[in-house]
């Protein structure tokens, strides 16, 4: 039998896609530009395993929500039996190291994480099987205030990031005395309803009433729009809750709806919910959702502590800024070096360490395997590289200690190249980008310091 067959290629699991450097600068864009805001709210960072006990979510999330019951990637670790789950989402985990590691026992603590999350679902545009979230949750803080903060923070990142068209929608589902009454007028309404109900919302009738408000059924949106409301059965303290975060928005000019359908698939939250949503992604419109889960923590047998936060799916915000212009990757360096023979080779290895000290980015060519390629070749990629110098060593430049820098974003034709000993490459480079000459419009914006 003869072994020449060729290996099968393996490619991604369905759902699961790279992000390839052609995108990863927005990746970038979008982390560093939510970090520094959070940061600029006092939000510190958290990071929890990807791999928690199934019976985190279970009881976080609820054991009859789609979540738990269809989505989630759980297996038996084979090593002692433990029955493990991905995480489908970010809270739980949080919650549970906030518990673990006693992290409010000297006061309330404001936290941020990002990372990826694992569903099982059937995947859409904007959404994955693994996809990325980044999230944030003010644990023990009980006012409209925080609320508020973490809705006007999330405006500051559109603002930032120049997305447009994302809606603000508020509600609140009151606490559970108020829902528990909402339920059996909804129950008794939706059952008058019965024959003209889809499968889905029979199948949520008893257990999870409310998510039927929320469904996308043109046959159904009538009935309910006409079903009970639940802002009609709280009571004063949740009203005045809900009245605070409105009056903290409208104090800071944030437009929003009061959308009286908006509720949550999962179990824990309570009173105030909210969404931003877009129509740019098409039917899937919600970008980041949050809202108060005051009951969690005593739920995983903690102390009474109340919390709010949010989560954005990175992947739909990242669809939004591909939409809403500025893709270009930034250039890859601000030096290449092109460079030809051993001893060339290696002066320019000494000179690229240098200017990285220096601060700038540098590319320094090497071979491939059609060889270390001619100088017109090398120059072809320094150009390419979007770099604002090549800097060329060649065996005359190493005969006379010294390298040729070229400009290469000058007008045409002003392309100017200048002969410099090596000693004075690095400060020849940094005055010229940094204006000590004129050099183009873009060199202002490349001494990004590390």
């Amino acid at each position: 039998m003869s072994d020449n067959k060729k290996p099968e290629k393996i490619t991604a699991v369905k759902g699961m896609p790279d992000v390839l450097p052609a995108d990863a600068h927005l990746w970038e864009i979008f982390e560093n530009t939510a970090q520094s805001i959070l940061q600029s709210y006092g939000y510190q960072n958290i990071r929890t395993p990807i791999v928690e006990e199934t019976r985190l979510f279970a009881r976080a999330i609820g054991a009859v929500t789609d979540i738990v019951e269809k989505e989630m990637y759980s297996f038996e670790d084979s090593m002692n039996g433990d029955l493990l789950t991905l995480r489908p989402e970010g809270t739980a985990g949080v919650v549970r190291a906030v518990l673990e590691h006693n992290l409010v026992y000297d006061g309330p603590k404001r936290l941020w994480y990002k990372g990826q999350m694992f569903r099982h679902e059937r995947p859409q545009r904007g959404r994955y099987r693994q996809f990325h979230q980044f999230g944030a949750e003010a644990v023990g803080f009980t006012g409209p205030d925080i609320d508020a903060e973490l809705i006007l923070l999330c405006r500051r990142l559109w603002d930032d990031l120049g997305l447009p068209d994302i809606r603000l929608e508020i509600n609140s589902i009151g606490d559970a005395a108020e829902r528990a009454a909402h339920r059996v007028d909804l129950i008794k309404y939706l059952q008058q309803h019965e024959e003209v109900l889809d499968a889905d919302a029979k199948r949520r009738l008893h257990t999870n009433p409310l998510r039927i408000l929320d469904t996308k059924n043109p046959a159904l949106q009538d009935i309910v729009n006409n079903a009970p409301k639940l802002m009609d059965y709280l009571g004063a303290e949740s009203l005045a809750h809900f009245n605070g975060v409105r009056n903290l928005l409208d104090r800071n000019a944030v437009q929003y709806t009061v959308n009286t359908r908006l509720v949550r698939g999962i179990d824990y939250y309570n009173r105030t919910v909210f969404e931003w949503v877009t129509d740019e992604l098409g039917a899937q419109g919600t970008v980041c959702a949050g809202g108060r889960y005051d009951p969690l923590i005593e739920q995983f047998g903690g102390k009474p502590t109340p919390a709010v936060g949010f989560a954005m799916g990175i992947e739909r915000l990242i669809e939004l800024m591909k939409s809403a212009g500025d893709t270009a990757a930034p250039n890859q360096c601000d030096v290449y070096l092109v460079h030809q023979g051993e001893e060339a080779q290696l002066q320019a290895f000494i000179l690229g360490e240098r200017i990285r000290d220096a601060g700038l980015d540098v590319i320094l060519h090497c071979a491939t395997p059609a060889g270390a390629g001619s100088f017109k070749s090398q120059m072809k990629k320094a150009d390419g590289s979007g770099a604002s110098f090549a800097i060329i060593i060649g065996a005359d430049e190493v005969a006379s200690n010294t390298a040729s820098v070229k400009a290469l974003r000058g007008e045409e034709g002003e392309q100017q190249q200048a002969s410099v000993v090596f000693e004075e490459v690095v400060d020849y480079i940094v005055a010229q980008i940094t204006g000590g000459h004129e050099c183009g419009e873009d060199c202002d914006d490349h001494m990004h310091h590390h």
